[in-house]
């Protein structure tokens, strides 16, 4: 599908010569300033923001900055295309060296951070990125490096938590969104999502005591969010226990990070998700009315459908929201995803003063790249770099699927394809070797065999045998033999 290209290409002009950041802010010795007059601004573009000759940034042309919540979707987009996992690490290393004494990482990098706001959800976005970019690189002492930063940041989270057992938010600063307040289950979920992603870390770095410490305390965040945030009636979650609100980020971050009770309760969730949409994508009511598209929550959204092991409804949005709209509307770029528009199809985003402000090159809308590659391709990366893995396709309506992408260990690609009755005619994959990793592909029989590329091919031992699950398979070239 041309959306991953098109991911790419918006990333790889969000990614800059530090030297020439902040498009809007102006600064000058001792102070910085934000250029308010958007329908007459000049783009300034000449502040340092990062060390390094190139960075990841939020936008091509707006803002030209750091910002930790677009990467948890334009790291594993870079990851999938270009690999530029360089301009990645620059830009968290800015996070880094920005954080605060008592623990807290900035909303944004330098100069934006000089406004001193406060985050919870960016916060945790910046410790989501430091996860993400060990899983991709597999640098091991890279999180060593950051692991006291990353401690501190994740106790200035807990220091939130109250006798509910969530942590109670107490600014509204996040994705611009509104209402961003209390036991807010997009900020829990986070929170839920970043304390697993810590124990697997401490346990890699030695620090047992924080494993030891953040499992409990996830478990009981989980248990919070269930029993005070889920609201059976409309098989979503509430914005927080006071709203009459049923968000789209926090529901599409529950079934990401896995504070969900059960595949039944994710099913409903992407059900009533898909049922909100509107001809031109999904809605984030949490915005208001009328309510906002948001590509950054849609590619969550993706994301969750998929996690939900509903392809179709994943692929249904990617047409209608990437491709009908963000793709094909004349007003589009034609070649880069747009940072975020109303309900209605305008081209407006309400929390902005004037239209003329919203990004047409924006990172945090490429969730189409990896979304492609990890779920429909079906290749993920179970640990870092891939030295356990999964090949687990769900193709939906598609007949034909390629996909690929490298890491420290090798190549990891797959080819599939499917006759007009949905039978698999091809299945064949390659990781690499050393790997091990499992295959899944439910309601399908058949033997998994080695060395595709070559004649006489040699069945593996019982257990690769295929049942829709195969476990145990060491790195090489497979072929799915189908009953």
């Amino acid at each position: 599908m041309v959306c991953c290209c098109l991911g790419a290409y918006t990333n790889q002009l969000c990614t800059i010569n530090p030297n020439y950041g902040a498009s809007t802010l102006r600064s000058w010795p001792g102070k910085t300033a934000a250029k308010r007059d958007i329908d007459t601004i000049f783009w300034y573009s000449n502040i340092t923001i990062a060390n390094g000759s190139t960075v990841l940034t939020d936008g091509a042309k707006r803002d030209r900055e750091i910002w930790p919540g677009d990467m948890t979707v334009s790291i594993p987009a870079v990851f999938v295309s270009t690999n530029d996992m360089v301009s990645v690490e620059n830009g968290i290393n800015a996070l880094l060296d920005l954080q605060h004494s008592d623990g807290m990482f900035p909303y944004a990098g330098f100069p934006f951070n000089t406004f001193n706001d406060v985050s919870f959800t960016y916060h945790l976005h910046t410790l989501v990125a430091i996860a993400y970019y060990f899983h991709y690189t597999g640098d091991l002492q890279y999180v060593k490096n950051a692991w006291d930063h990353y401690t501190r940041g994740v106790a200035w989270s807990l220091g939130s938590i109250d006798s509910s057992g969530l942590m109670f938010v107490n600014s509204d600063k996040d994705w611009l969104r509104g209402g961003m307040n209390g036991h807010n289950i997009e900020a829990n979920a986070i929170l839920y999502y970043v304390l697993n992603q810590g124990i697997n870390l401490a346990n890699l770095v030695g620090d047992t005591a924080s494993a030891s410490n953040w499992g409990p305390i996830a478990s009981k965040v989980k248990d919070a969010a269930n029993s005070l945030l889920w609201d059976a009636s409309a098989n979503l979650y509430k914005d927080n226990e006071n709203s009459d609100v049923r968000p789209q980020d926090g529901n599409v971050w529950a079934i990401k990070a896995g504070i969900t009770m059960s595949s039944t309760q994710n099913t409903a969730i992407s059900t009533a998700l898909k049922a909100r949409w509107g001809p031109y994508g999904a809605p984030a009511p949490e915005t208001g009315s009328p309510a906002t598209v948001s590509p950054f929550i849609g590619s969550l959204e993706l994301e969750a459908h998929f996690l939900s092991s509903a392809p179709q409804n994943a692929l249904d949005l990617m047409r209608l929201q990437w491709g009908d709209f963000m793709l094909d509307d004349p007003r589009m770029t034609n070649s880069t995803f747009i940072e975020g528009y109303a309900e209605t199809g305008e081209l407006h985003y309400p929390l902005y003063s004037s239209d003329a402000i919203i990004s047409h090159s924006h990172g945090w809308s490429t969730g189409p790249t990896y979304a492609l590659s990890f779920y429909v391709a079906g290749l993920q990366l179970v640990s870092e770099s891939g030295k356990t893995w999964k090949i687990a396709p769900q193709l939906g309506d598609l007949r034909e699927v390629e996909a690929g992408f490298v890491t420290s260990l090798g190549s990891f690609n797959i080819e599939i394809k499917k006759d007009a009755q949905g039978k698999f005619t091809l299945l064949r994959f390659h990781t690499p070797l050393g790997t091990t990793g499992s295959f899944s592909l439910p309601g399908v029989t058949g033997t998994l065999v080695s060395g595709w590329r070559k004649r006489g091919v040699q069945v593996v031992r019982d257990k690769n045998s295929v049942d829709g699950e195969a476990e145990g398979i060491p790195g090489g070239d497979w072929t799915l033999i189908v009953d």
